[in-house]
């Protein structure tokens, strides 16, 4: 970045981060004036019992809620729509967002069309949120999408098998409470791909072109992190010192890419979940070597920087360039993440998939220029066709 150079860091969610903050729910929910809660979550949370937490907490402090829990994987525009017209009937006057990704992004989308109406591919993109918007509590549970700081919400448009972004600080929760001890239940495989995704969401971050100085120095900071507790936190879950590196990686990481931009491997990953309905942390960590490996050209200097983040004592910038991406492959190895077959995909749809990731708006922000005939070629060079 040149010294005439200028940016701006808009961080509109306030965060409480730490063991039991959870137990702050209620004071927060007071603090917004509220009195009347829509918990919106999957039944996958339900399952691990997190939410009965959730809603314990919110009565003991004397809140009348409900729960929404219809929100599913990579969350569709019927969702959304869905949540926002029972939170209209119930008169919710705020959310609270528990869950991974999926329930966090739905609730910033929920939060929009519950006070302004309309489908939820009216407001793709940026600057179409200019309304009021119900207020919102994030409670993560998973260490992996950075969702409860970040300003972005990507919905499926079922009608295309398209994701597209709702982007705007007006979507951004009005605190995020990142407890570890949440995600002390989360099965070895979701932390095994949750935490690569985060992983993804820093190296990107730091690595686009539309970065800054911030979100360089939170992208490094949250690759050490998750590189040093990853292992560990998917071999022993109930290792809470883990788990918290995790959480803290996993914020960083969010408040990284959501001040930069991701690049290429979410293009790509938001292709498959759109027409695959594949989950978004595991495509982006079976793509994300891949990926590296064609961006290295441009990004040498910035991923021997990531290598000395993840301890690899290399001087050489070139070297140590090349051994980040094998320290990213062995990650995944020994984590036991599966390969690109795992996913189902089609030979047949790689051209379609090319073209939606192409159309992504963050394929603009990728380090090393690319267009739909080099989607192709990633596309085949990972499924090793």
């Amino acid at each position: 970045m040149g010294v005439s150079d200028s940016f701006e860091f808009i961080l509109p969610s306030r965060i409480k981060y730490g063991i039991g903050v959870i137990e702050h729910l209620g004071d927060e929910l007071r603090a917004l004036g509220a009195s009347r809660a829509m918990v919106v979550t999957d039944r996958g949370v339900i399952r691990a019992g997190v939410c009965d937490r959730v809603s314990g907490l919110l009565r003991a402090s004397g809140f009348h809620c409900v729960v929404y829990d219809g929100v599913e994987p990579n969350p569709k525009d019927y969702n959304v729509e869905e949540a926002a017209e029972e939170a209209r009937k119930y008169g919710a006057d705020c959310l609270v967002a528990v869950g991974g990704g999926s329930p966090i992004d739905a609730a910033k989308a929920v939060c929009v069309l519950a006070k302004q109406g309309g489908r939820a591919k009216d407001y793709s993109g940026r600057g179409k949120v200019n309304g009021e918007c119900l207020p919102f509590i994030a409670v993560p549970t998973t260490a992996g999408t950075g969702s409860e700081v970040t300003f972005s919400s990507v919905i499926t448009d079922t009608e295309e098998n398209f994701k597209f972004t709702i982007k705007s600080p007006a979507v951004a929760a009005k605190t995020a409470l990142v407890d570890p001890e949440l995600t002390l239940t989360v099965p070895p495989g979701v932390t095994a791909s949750t935490g690569v995704d985060a992983l993804t969401h820093a190296i990107e971050g730091y690595t686009a072109n539309v970065t800054e100085p911030i979100a360089e120095a939170l992208g490094l900071y949250a690759v050490e992190l998750i590189s040093k507790n990853i292992r560990e936190a998917v071999a022993n879950g109930r290792n809470l010192e883990a788990r918290a590196g995790m959480m803290l990686g996993s914020l960083l990481a969010g408040l990284c890419f959501s001040h930069s931009d991701v690049a290429s491997v979410h293009c790509m990953a938001e292709a498959l979940g759109g027409m695959y309905d594949a989950p978004h942390g595991l495509c982006n960590a079976i793509l994300l070597p891949y990926v590296m490996e064609y961006n290295l050209p441009d990004a040498e200097y910035k991923y021997a920087r990531i290598a000395r983040a993840m301890d690899i004592e290399e001087r050489d910038d070139s070297k140590a360039a090349v051994l980040c991406i094998e320290a990213v492959k062995d990650i995944s190895r020994d984590i036991g993440l599966p390969g690109f077959d795992s996913l189902g995909v089609k030979e047949g749809d790689f051209e379609i998939l090319s073209e939606m990731s192409e159309r992504n708006l963050s394929t603009a922000s990728n380090p090393r220029p690319i267009d739909r005939a080099g989607y192709l070629a990633l596309f085949k060079k990972a499924s090793g066709r």
